[in-house]
């Protein structure tokens, strides 16, 4: 009887904490192997641009003002649907 709260505290834990963040994560794992050149993406700091090059983690995107390339875990989603990652 004296562990029931404590295991009530780790079940409440896991479903509050543990399993959102891995959706999350197995969700952003499949946005980034199904990326494709021309797909618009948002970046982790912000940066909004459209997939130029694919090669491996590195992608190059590409700019108003030119290109850069990253690394695919920077990209957090689909352009179209930033105002999920972005927080103010």
């Amino acid at each position: 009887m004296q562990f029931l709260p404590l295991v009530f505290l780790g079940g409440a834990f896991y479903f509050f904490v543990i399993a959102p963040q891995r959706k999350l994560q197995k969700e952003r794992e499949k946005l980034q192997s199904e990326l494709a050149v021309g797909s618009e993406v948002i970046l982790a700091n912000g940066i909004y641009g459209k997939v130029y090059h694919i090669k491996d983690d590195r992608v190059t995107i590409e700019l108003e003002s030119g290109r850069m390339s990253v690394h695919k875990s920077a990209i957090v989603g689909k352009a179209e649907e930033a105002d999920k990652f972005v927080q103010a």
